[in-house]
């Protein structure tokens, strides 16, 4: 049963973009949780790169704005907005099974938060509260995967590995697959497939004749490399968010006539072969289970405070951190 009393103390900090390339941390206040609520402390938060940096930079499409609104957003962009979807945290008050557990939940940046239930995800005993931040993007993995449905003996290659190509490629090292392929321009992308133990190579290098190719580089290069290396009959998943750039498509030279086919995947709904089947919670419960195995460590990327949040946004947004995940410490975590 829920506690309720007096609010005078439960406030909250959070983090609000108030203009491009400006945010700051405001005070406010918290109301106690109601029958089938929690309130929760968090431990760590997430900086989601690509789409981060959009509202940051303020550059959020007019026309997406709805379909880019994070589940516990407050305000509407391009500013002034409260948004984020990575957090993990420990529930102080709420249901009897829930209060004292570690959870995930896609709330912005925000030091304590009265949410439903519901909206809390368990942590598996297994997995330390900073690799959990990686559920949103082992989310997006394994809906990319089921929308594709590789198969055994198929030939793969995942161009792009940054945080959501590299979660999809750590996703892909369990299937029984003939070649795995991790495909980057950046070299200190070698690394982190190192440390995943799959096998990198530079665009110009990478392996052709692939059943399916998972695009996340964001980049036209990138999806044109994509369209050269998958085989006949293939398949190209675009994993990539461009925001509102302009994204040229070599749809010429040959590939109608090798009948290439080329799929949008995206988190918003439950890939379609699994949508009947598979709830939204299910797939992100799932997605935390799969984070037991410890070579997710090598997606997270430095530590900062989240009393430093301002100033690390404008570094985010410089490409001066390095990493994949950005880990937002609060106080109080170890």
């Amino acid at each position: 049963m829920a506690q309720t009393g007096g609010t005078d103390d439960l406030t909250a900090t959070a983090y609000w973009t108030t203009g491009p390339c400006r945010g700051e941390l405001r005070r406010e206040q918290l109301r106690p949780p109601g029958e089938g609520e929690a309130l929760v402390r968090t431990l760590y938060s997430g900086h989601s790169r690509g789409t981060e940096n959009l509202v940051h930079t303020g550059r959020v499409p007019a026309r997406v704005a709805g379909l880019m609104e994070a589940p516990h957003q407050e305000g509407s962009f391009p500013a002034p907005v409260k948004y984020g979807y990575l957090s993990v945290g420990v529930v102080e008050q709420g249901p009897a099974e829930l209060e004292g557990r570690t959870v995930f939940c896609l709330y912005p940046h925000q030091d304590r938060y009265v949410v439903p239930a519901a909206d809390l995800v368990p942590v598996p005993d297994g997995v330390p509260p900073r690799r959990a931040l990686l559920a949103g993007a082992v989310e997006t993995g394994i809906n990319a995967l089921w929308e594709a449905g590789p198969r055994i003996g198929d030939r793969v290659a995942v161009v792009g590995c940054g945080l959501i190509g590299a979660s999809t490629a750590a996703l892909l090292r369990r299937f029984p697959l003939s070649r795995l392929e991790a495909v980057d321009s950046d070299p200190v992308r070698a690394g982190i497939a190192e440390a995943l133990q799959v096998r990198f190579a530079f665009p110009e290098d990478a392996s052709a004749d692939c059943d399916i190719v998972f695009h996340a580089s964001a980049s036209p290069a990138g999806l044109a490399r994509c369209l050269e290396i998958v085989g006949d009959d293939g398949d190209v998943i675009e994993l990539s968010w461009y925001g509102e750039d302009a994204v040229p498509v070599p749809l010429g030279a040959d590939f109608h006539a090798r009948r290439l086919s080329l799929k949008a995947a995206q988190v918003g709904q439950v890939a379609l072969p699994r949508r009947h089947r598979r709830t939204c919670g299910e797939r992100l419960a799932l997605a935390l289970s799969l984070l037991e195995d410890p070579a997710f460590d090598a997606l997270l990327g430095a530590v900062s405070d989240f009393s430093d949040l301002p100033q690390t946004m404008d570094r985010l947004a410089e490409g001066s951190l390095p990493g994949l995940c950005h880990v937002i410490r609060y106080p109080g975590a170890q």
